[in-house]
C-alpha cells in the first residue's frame, strides 16, 4: 500500500520536476542520461514558459547536491544547464538565466577548485550566448570580484593554483565579452569593475617569462598555450578589453594600469611598464592614442616629486607610447606633450642644482650619484622630445621647433617661458644644451620645400643667438640645427670633416637649381648667415668641431643657395675670414688663426671646384700647393692632426700663402661674374644680440660707432678752425675708391679701443661728440633755417641741439645723426 502511495505522489508530481529527476541516474559515475535530457530539452523548448520553473528546480537540486558534497550529481546538473542553456533563445529564458547564473555563484563561492572550475566554464559557455534581447537589470558585479580574486588564487599546490587562475582570467574574459556585448555595457566600464579586472590581468602578466612576445600587435597563440599559461591568457584577455573600449571609458581602463604599477614599485626596472604600455598602445583604436599620451602626462605630474629614476621610468614609457602614436592619430596633445616635458626639464634642472648646493658638504660620490639620476631623467626627457618632433608632419614639426626655440633662455632677457633667473648661469647653460639638443633630434630628416620655410625669420634670429655667445657646445649644435634644416639633399655626410678635397665630383653632391623663394631668402636674410659664421671663427674655444662644423655650413649654402650674387658674397666672406688670421685683431692663440686659415683653404677649393672656373681653381690649387711645402700649419690636414707645430708668427708680406682678392677677381671677371663688390671688403653688422650673449667683443660697436661719426682715426689731432659746408660733408659721403684707407682707419680705432685707457677713450669720445654738434647747427643754420627770432628758435642744453627741421638731415645724413 505504501509502495502505491508512492507512486501515486509521484505521478502527481509536475511534468518538469519529473523529467529533471530522471535525467539523474542512480549512480553519479553513470554521467547525464541522455534520452531523458532530450525529452527535457524537447519540453523546454515546447514550453519556454515553464524554463523559470526548471531553472528553479535545478539550482535547488544543486544547492542540496553542494551541501551534502556529492558533487558528481553537481556535474550533472551544471552539464543540463548548460545544453538547456544552448537550446533556448526566447524571451523566456531570462528568468532561467537568473536561475544560472545563482547555481554558477554557488560554485564558485565553495571553496572546492574543482567546483569552481566547473562554474566559470558554464559561465564562458553562457557568455558565449548571443540573447535576442538585452537584459536590464542583470548585473555581474559579484562574477567581477569573484574571477578576480581567483587571479590571486595563493593555493600552495603549484597545478592547483595554475588552474584556479586560469580559470578566474577566462571569467574575466567572459564577463567583458558579455557585457560589451549587452546594450548596458557601460555598467563593466565602471572604475569599481576596471579597479578589480585590470590588476587581475596585470598581476598575472607579470609572471610571463619571454616579454618580447608582447611587443607588438596581438597574437593567436594556441589553445593549449592559453590553457597552460596564466601570463598569455591574461595577455590576450587584456588585449581584447582594451580593443573594446570606446571614447567615454579609455581612461578607465588605462588608469589601473597606474595604480598597479605605482603599488607594485614596477617604475624602475620599468620593463614589464613598457610592454604593458606597448600592449596598450597596439591594442586600443588608433584614434583614441591620446588619451592614453594624456594619462601619462598627468601620472608624470603627479610623481614630479618621485625619485630621478621613478620619473625617468615613466618618460621612458612615454617615450614608447609616442613612437606608436606617432605613426597614427596624435590629436591635440602635441604641444601638450612638449610643454610638459619643457617643463619637467626644468623640474630636473632645479632639483640637480638643489643637489648639489645642499651636498656642498658631503662626499663626492653621493653627489655624482644625484647628478647622474638626475641627467638619466634629462636624456630621456631630451629623446622623448626629439623622437616625438622627428616622427610628426611637416607642418606640425615646424611648429614644435618654433615652440621649443621659444623655450631656450637667453642671458640678460627676462621674457623666457623658462626663466633662468633662479637658475644661475649653469643652470641655463644646462637648458640651453638640452633645448637645443632636442631640437636638433626634431629637426633631423627634416625636408622643407623652401628654406624661408625651414628657417622663417621668427625662428632664425632666436636660433642663431646662441651662436654667439661664449659656449663651443652651444654653437656646435646650432650648427648642426642649421645643417639639419638646409640639407635638403642629404649632402652632410659627403662633407663631414674639414679637408682639401682633390676631385669635389667624386662625392656626387646632389643638387637642383636655385628657386626664386630660396634667392629671395638669400637677399634678405643672406647677411645674417655670413654674420654667425664670421663672429664664430673668431671665437677663442673653438675646437676641431667647430671648424668642421663652419666649414660643412658654408659648403651647404654653397650646394643649396649659392647663385651668382651669393658666390660674390660667400668669396668675400673667405677673404674677410683670412684677414681675421692674418692682422688678428681680437688677438686669437696661434691655433685658431691657423685653424680659420685652414678654413678658407678648405673652402675656396671647394668653391672653386663646384663653381668650375678654370683660372678661380689655378689660383687657389697653386696657393694650397705653396702652403703644402711652406706652411703646412695653413692646411687641416696638419693643423688638426699636429698641433704642436705652429708657427711663431704670420707673416703679413707672404702673399703667394694668401688667397688674393685681385686675382680671384681678375679671374672670375674673366667668366663673366660681376666682381665690383669684391673690392668691398666684408664687415659685419653689429647688433644687440652681442649684448645678450655676453661676447667679450662688444666694444667693437662702439667703436664701428664711432669710427662713422668721426670719420677719421682717433688717433688724428681734432682740428676745431677747420672750417665745415654742405659741400664738405657731401664730399665726405662720397667714398667711391677709398675702401682702402677706410678700411685701414677702422682697424686702428678697434686697436686703439682694445689698447687705450678707458679715461682717454671716454674724453676723446665726448670731446669729439659736443665738436660734431657744434658743426651740425652751424650747418643747419646756414642752409636750410631763416636767421633765428629773438625767441630763439634753437636751444642748447648740456651740449645736444634741438631743432624743428634735423628730420629733413637723417634722412640725408643718418650717421651723422646718431646723437
Amino acid at each position: 500500500l505504501s509502495a502505491g502511495v508512492c507512486c501515486c505522489c509521484a505521478a502527481l508530481r509536475p511534468r518538469y520536476k519529473r523529467l529533471v529527476d530522471n535525467i539523474f541516474p542512480e549512480d553519479p559515475k553513470d554521467g547525464l542520461v541522455k534520452a531523458d535530457m532530450e525529452k527535457l530539452t524537447f519540453y523546454a523548448v515546447s514550453a519556454p514558459e515553464k524554463l523559470d520553473r526548471i531553472g528553479a528546480y535545478l539550482a535547488e537540486r544543486l544547492t542540496r547536491d553542494v551541501a551534502r558534497h556529492r558533487y558528481g550529481y553537481v556535474l550533472i546538473a551544471m552539464e543540463a544547464l548548460d545544453q538547456l542553456l544552448m537550446a533556448c533563445h526566447s524571451q523566456s529564458i531570462k528568468p532561467f538565466v537568473e536561475s544560472f547564473l545563482h547555481m554558477v555563484a554557488k560554485l564558485l563561492e565553495s571553496g572546492e577548485p574543482k567546483l569552481q572550475v566547473l562554474g566559470t566554464n558554464s559561465f564562458v559557455k553562457f557568455a558565449n550566448i548571443e540573447e535576442d534581447t538585452p537584459s536590464y537589470h542583470r548585473r555581474y558585479d559579484f562574477f567581477v570580484s569573484r574571477f578576480s580574486a581567483m587571479c590571486h588564487s595563493r593555493d600552495p599546490d603549484p597545478e592547483i593554483q595554475n588552474e584556479i587562475r586560469i580559470a578566474g582570467i577566462r571569467g574575466i574574459q567572459g564577463v567583458v565579452r558579455k557585457a560589451v556585448n549587452d546594450e548596458l555595457r557601460a555598467t563593466i566600464w565602471e572604475p569599481q569593475h576596471m579597479d578589480k579586472i585590470v590588476p587581475s590581468l596585470l598581476f598575472n602578466m607579470q609572471k610571463i617569462e619571454d616579454i618580447d612576445s608582447r611587443v607588438g600587435p596581438p597574437s593567436s597563440p594556441t589553445v593549449g598555450v592559453k590553457e597552460e599559461n596564466p601570463s598569455v591568457l591574461a595577455e590576450n584577455c587584456f588585449r581584447e578589453l582594451l580593443g573594446r573600449a570606446t571614447y567615454g571609458n579609455m581612461n578607465n581602463a588605462v588608469r589601473p594600469v597606474f595604480a598597479h604599477l605605482d603599488h607594485h614599485r614596477l617604475w624602475d626596472p620599468n620593463e614589464f611598464a613598457v610592454s604593458c604600455f606597448k600592449i596598450i598602445m597596439y591594442s586600443i583604436q588608433a584614434q583614441y592614442s591620446h588619451h592614453v599620451i594624456q594619462e601619462i602626462l598627468g601620472h608624470l605630474d603627479v610623481r614630479k616629486r618621485d625619485s630621478p629614476r621613478v620619473r625617468a621610468g615613466i618618460i621612458q614609457v612615454l617615450l614608447e607610447a609616442v613612437a606608436i602614436a606617432a605613426k597614427g592619430s596624435i590629436g591635440p596633445t602635441v604641444l601638450e606633450v612638449f610643454n610638459t616635458l619643457l617643463k619637467h626639464l626644468r623640474i630636473s634642472v632645479d632639483f640637480e642644482l638643489c643637489d648639489r648646493r645642499s651636498s656642498a658638504e658631503s662626499t663626492t660620490l653621493s653627489i655624482s650619484s644625484k647628478e647622474s639620476d638626475e641627467r638619466i631623467v634629462q636624456n630621456a626627457i631630451i629623446q622623448t622630445i626629439g623622437f616625438f618632433g622627428s616622427n610628426l608632419p611637416d607642418y606640425q614639426r615646424s611648429e614644435i621647433m618654433m615652440f621649443i626655440m621659444s623655450k631656450v633662455p637667453v642671458l640678460g632677457t627676462t621674457s623666457q617661458s623658462l626663466d633662468p633667473s633662479n637658475l644661475g648661469d649653469l643652470g641655463t647653460r644646462r637648458i640651453q644644451i638640452m633645448l637645443l639638443r632636442s631640437l636638433l633630434m626634431v629637426t633631423s630628416g627634416y625636408k622643407a620645400t623652401t628654406i624661408s620655410n625651414a628657417l622663417p625669420a621668427p625662428f632664425l634670429d632666436p636660433l642663431l643667438s646662441p651662436s654667439l655667445m661664449e659656449d663651443s657646445e652651444l654653437r656646435q649644435l646650432v650648427l648642426e640645427i642649421l645643417h639639419n634644416l638646409i640639407d635638403r639633399h642629404d649632402n652632410r655626410a659627403k662633407l663631414r670633416g674639414i679637408r682639401i678635397i682633390p676631385d669635389v665630383s667624386d662625392l656626387k653632391i646632389k643638387r637642383d637649381k636655385i628657386s626664386r623663394q630660396d634667392v629671395s631668402f638669400m637677399k634678405k636674410h643672406g647677411q645674417q648667415l655670413y654674420r654667425h659664421i664670421y663672429l664664430g671663427c673668431k671665437e677663442e674655444d673653438n675646437v676641431q668641431k667647430n671648424f668642421e662644423l663652419l666649414f660643412t655650413s658654408l659648403a651647404l649654402t654653397t650646394i643649396e643657395l649659392a647663385n651668382e650674387e651669393v658666390v660674390i658674397d660667400l668669396i668675400r666672406l673667405a677673404i674677410a675670414l683670412q684677414d681675421i688670421a692674418i692682422i688678428n685683431e681680437d688677438n686669437l692663440p696661434m691655433f685658431n688663426r691657423c685653424g680659420v686659415m685652414a678654413l678658407v683653404a678648405a673652402y675656396l677649393n671647394f668653391l672653386s671646384q663646384m663653381i668650375a672656373v678654370p683660372a678661380f681653381c689655378q689660383h687657389v690649387s697653386k696657393v694650397i700647393e705653396t702652403r703644402n711645402v711652406e706652411a703646412a700649419y695653413f692646411l687641416p690636414e696638419t693643423i688638426f692632426k699636429d698641433k704642436s707645430n705652429l708657427p711663431k708668427s704670420l707673416e703679413k708680406d707672404e702673399t703667394d700663402l694668401f688667397f688674393l682678392t685681385n686675382k680671384i677677381a681678375e679671374s672670375l671677371g674673366g667668366s663673366g661674374y660681376n666682381v665690383e663688390r669684391l673690392s668691398v671688403p666684408y664687415v659685419p653688422q653689429v647688433t644687440d644680440e652681442d649684448r645678450l650673449s655676453r661676447r667679450k667683443s662688444i666694444v667693437d660697436t662702439v667703436s664701428l660707432q664711432v669710427d662713422i661719426l668721426s670719420g677719421s682715426s682717433i688717433e688724428d689731432k681734432v682740428d676745431n678752425t677747420e672750417e665745415i659746408t654742405f659741400e664738405a660733408l657731401k664730399k665726405a659721403i662720397d667714398n667711391n675708391g677709398l675702401e682702402e684707407q677706410e678700411k685701414e682707419k677702422r682697424r686702428l680705432v678697434i686697436e686703439k679701443f682694445q689698447k687705450a685707457p678707458f679715461e682717454e677713450i671716454a674724453a676723446q669720445c665726448e670731446t669729439k661728440a659736443n665738436l660734431l654738434h657744434d658743426r651740425l647747427a652751424q650747418i643747419l643754420e646756414l642752409t636750410i633755417r631763416p636767421p633765428p627770432s629773438p625767441s630763439g628758435a634753437m636751444t642748447m642744453t648740456a651740449g645736444h641741439a634741438h631743432y624743428h627741421s634735423v628730420p629733413v638731415y637723417e634722412m640725408k645724413f643718418p650717421d651723422l645723426c646718431v646723437y
